[in-house]
């Protein structure tokens, strides 16, 4: 069964990496080794063969009336063709998840306009700082489909047809200061207007990819709903078991928020309760990440298993106090089951995610095991597990969480089953520690190319805190109706918090390096295992050789005199990284989301680090709006940054860490002026524009002080403009026209029309002109008549909301680009309406 279970995840992920879906006809391929399977049948201690058959066939082959089959049957052929067969099956069981999944996305005619629906609030609703959002279940699509002929209906005469939405999407709201909040709940049925768009996220090396996440979510629209239309609530309370355990959820959260509100922890208890982690600020959860502890601030493996084992042993103590009890079902049965139910109770409560699901089946394997009377092996019941997470949901082996969910599991069963003797309880303990801290390095690296230095210590206080108080507590708090468990858990969290800040202060708290290549992870998985052997394997010292390429292989700079560039797509915003051979340099950093997450934290950092950039030798910020600016703090906090120029105020809070500088010398902070220039590595950077002695206070028209930056390599030239508009093309053509020519172009403002006029286009004539823009964004940015007037000038179009991130390498013979999202386009990445 594990042969088999493995084989099928392999042919699961495999799926995940094809850029389009196969022919599910191909499917009966997989005929042909089932049939061979069949024919030959199970010849293994006559799994499949009857015992009189297999003793009869035995005693043939001895007396010589049948030849013995070879052993290359029994030992190669027969497992290769159950790995045949698993790896089909999974391969060819995601490909029909996906096409039934895909068939139900928004069409592309639906997108931007007013829908009406009724449908139900599925889920806790999240608060942020411009509103809530929340996923919804469509029931009734109301608006009709214009100009289609009424057809003949039974029940309603003649009617047109409905307007076809997805069952399941995402939703926002945007409160303004004039409109009254829409106060929606979990389980309420609304009738809501709607606009709508197919799920579209930013497409950058090392990134979270939104749309895959969003398929395995089956969210297939995302929009947001009109605040001038005819939105009102129809029932406060829809039929259905889950809406009435969401209801019951934002319930328990209310009262974690009236009972303790204005603590700092009340958002950690949620999350304990009820899987609300979306109710921990940022700075905890960094907290929490940093010491490798961020796995217990959710309803983990963990706290499921401690709950079901306290509900099996609590069970089987009473049951067995009563004979009548024990005569009708066997008190370990009865344990069992009760083990089951409390373990999907909570699973449910949490939101039931991958480890939660990861629990459930294994305690339901066990539990089966002594309903069947059977004796189920640790690799087959870990194996139930993956089945039953798979089955459902082939996308799980896309999240991080499945990966260190079950790698976890895995390890504990490597290093504390079939061992010769029993050691003390904390010993084991010890030993899962030991385990957990280097098991999971290479995991670490290749998802999020850090690994908490302190986690052992944090554990080693944090997990018998947390699951053996914190959550008992918690749930206590949830279920009784008194307030005391919730303030004792919040004491003990807060306890709990205090060493864990302080580890988290300590220098060198986390290490952070760049992406491993992938052959360094399985070396790394491999020496892994080697450490963790049990005692009496020789040379276990070797594990550490094949992990030290996971930290040594790092990704090779720039040769000196080129450059790599990385126009990020960050949506309706700019951000741009430079590297030469020893400096780096980054032009902007894009939006501000909402409330905790920017460009900079979410698509930056990750993917500078991955890179192998950790420290900034400059920062530009070209002007002072948020599109530009949102991600400067997540960047500054995150690596170090020798000097920044922009064209903000002196005042401005973003410099607060950087005093300004009115030398020469580049460090501090200093205004962008036309005439700054310097060399790095063989590349020559010039600034030319804001004049020099430029009002940086201006407020309403700040786009023309932004700063223009040109990077030259012999007679190869980029050209970044950030926003600036006619008068700013106006002034570059009478002081730097020789200047303006460039091999690539990122195209002012986004493509607006106040930017790009003829003579600035053709002066410039770029080989690319690359438009930073978000996907379907309000300003209907790149403008129509822009487009054509950079295809008119010969150029090469490129827009990161159709083509990703853009990759660029130049050297003094000339330049070439990568758009990401074609050259790392998987099945279910969207392709955006091509306008040129």
């Amino acid at each position: 069964m594990v042969l088999f279970t493995l084989s099928f995840t392999f042919g699961v992920w495999l799926l995940q990496q094809q850029a389009t879906l196969p022919d599910i006809g191909w499917a009966w391929l997989l005929v042909i080794p089932l049939s061979l399977l069949i024919i030959t049948g199970n010849s293994r201690a006559g799994a499949s063969w009857p015992a009189t058959l297999s003793q009869a066939r035995g005693e043939r082959i001895k007396e010589g009336r049948e030849p013995a089959r070879s052993h290359l049957w029994q030992k190669i052929f027969r497992p290769l063709l159950i790995a045949a067969c698993a790896c089909g099956l999974g391969f060819y069981h995601a490909a029909w998840q996906a096409q039934q999944r895909l068939s139900i996305s928004l069409a592309d005619q639906w997108q931007g306009r007013d829908i009406e629906v009724i449908g139900v609030v599925a889920e806790l609703p999240r608060s942020s700082d411009r509103g809530l959002r929340f996923a919804f279940n469509v029931e009734q699509t109301l608006t009709r489909v214009p100009g289609q002929k009424p057809v003949l209906s039974f029940v309603e005469g003649l009617s047109v047809p409905q307007a076809r939405v997805p069952p399941h999407i995402y939703l926002s709201t945007y409160s303004a200061p004039q409109d009254a909040p829409l106060a929606l709940r979990a389980g309420e049925r609304w009738q809501l207007t709607l606009r709508l768009k197919q799920p579209h996220g930013s497409s950058n090396p090392h990134g979270f990819d939104f749309e895959a996440w969003a398929l395995e979510n089956k969210v297939r629209a995302v929009g947001y709903v009109q605040a001038k239309g005819d939105n009102h609530r129809i029932d406060a309370a829809a039929s259905g078991l889950m809406y009435r355990i969401e209801s019951w959820r934002e319930t328990v959260r209310e009262k974690f928020n009236a009972t303790l509100a204005g603590a700092p922890y009340v958002g950690v208890l949620s999350a304990l309760a009820i899987g609300d982690q979306g109710s921990i600020p940022q700075s905890q959860w960094q907290v929490f990440t940093r010491t490798g502890v961020n796995h217990l601030m959710s309803i983990s493996g963990l706290h499921i298993t401690m709950l079901a084992s306290l509900g099996f042993a609590l069970t089987h103590w009473l049951w067995r106090r009563s004979v009548r009890l024990t005569l009708w079902l066997p008190a370990r049965r009865a344990a069992a089951l009760v083990a089951l139910l409390v373990a999907l109770g909570y699973a449910l409560l949490s939101g039931y995610g991958v480890p939660a699901q990861r629990t459930v089946y294994m305690v339901g394997a066990v539990a089966a095991a002594l309903w069947l009377k059977r004796n189920f092996s640790l690799g087959q019941i870990l194996s139930i597990a993956l089945l039953g997470v798979l089955l459902p949901d082939p996308w799980a082996v896309l999240s991080p969480g499945f990966w260190l969910s079950f790698g976890a599991v895995a390890l504990i069963l490597y290093v504390t089953a079939h061992r010769v003797a029993r050691s003390h309880w904390l010993k084991e303990y010890a030993i899962v520690q030991w385990a957990m801290t280097i098991g999971l390095v290479p995991m670490l690296l290749a998802l999020f190319q850090q690994v908490s230095v302190v986690s052992p210590v944090a554990n080693a206080f944090a997990i018998p805190l947390v699951s053996l108080v914190v959550v008992p507590l918690s749930l206590l708090g949830a279920v009784l109706p008194w307030n005391a468990p919730l303030w004792l858990a919040h004491i003990v969290m807060g306890f709990t918090m205090t060493i864990l800040e302080w580890l988290n202060a300590l220098p060198q708290a986390v290490w952070t390096q760049h992406a491993p290549p992938a052959w360094s992870i399985v070396t790394g998985m491999l020496g892994v295992l080697l450490i963790l052997a049990p005692r009496g394997i020789p040379a276990r010292w070797l594990g550490l050789v094949l992990m030290l390429p996971m930290f040594l292989n790092t990704p090779g700079s720039p040769a000196p005199n080129t450059l790599r560039m990385i126009i990020f797509d960050v949506g309706q915003g700019l951000a741009v990284a430079v590297q030469t051979h020893d400096h780096a340099l980054l032009f902007d950093t894009g939006p501000d989301f909402s409330g905790d997450a920017d460009s900079g934290n979410r698509i930056l950092v990750p993917a500078l680090r991955a890179l192998g950039i950790d420290r900034l030798d400059g920062l530009i910020l070209s002007h002072d709006d948020l599109d530009h600016t949102g991600g400067t703090t997540s960047v500054m906090q995150a690596m170090p940054i020798d000097w920044v120029a922009s064209s903000l105020p002196d005042d401005s809070p973003l410099l607060q860490n950087f005093p300004h500088q009115a030398g020469q010398e580049m460090k501090g902070s200093r205004h962008c002026t036309d005439g700054d220039h310097w060399q790095w590595d063989g590349v020559q950077f010039n600034i030319l524009h804001p004049r020099p002695n430029a009002d940086t206070s201006i407020k309403p028209h700040d786009n023309d002080l932004s700063c223009v930056l040109r990077i030259s390599i012999g007679s190869q030239h980029i050209l970044i403009v950030g926003d600036i508009e006619k008068n700013s093309e106006q002034r570059l053509l009478e002081t730097h026209a020789e200047q303006l020519p460039a091999s690539l172009l990122v195209v002012p403002h986004h493509g607006s029309k106040t930017s790009s006029t003829p003579d600035f286009v053709a002066a410039v004539l770029p080989d690319y002109a690359v438009f930073t823009t978000g996907y379907r964004n309000r300003y209907g940015h790149p403008k129509a008549e822009i487009v054509q007037r950079y295809a008119d000038s010969g150029a090469e179009l490129l827009r990161s909301d159709e083509d990703g991130a853009i990759l660029v390498a130049m050297d003094a013979r000339g330049l070439t680009v990568e758009r990401y999202r074609k050259t790392h386009q998987r099945y279910w990445t969207h392709q955006a309406y091509e306008q040129y």
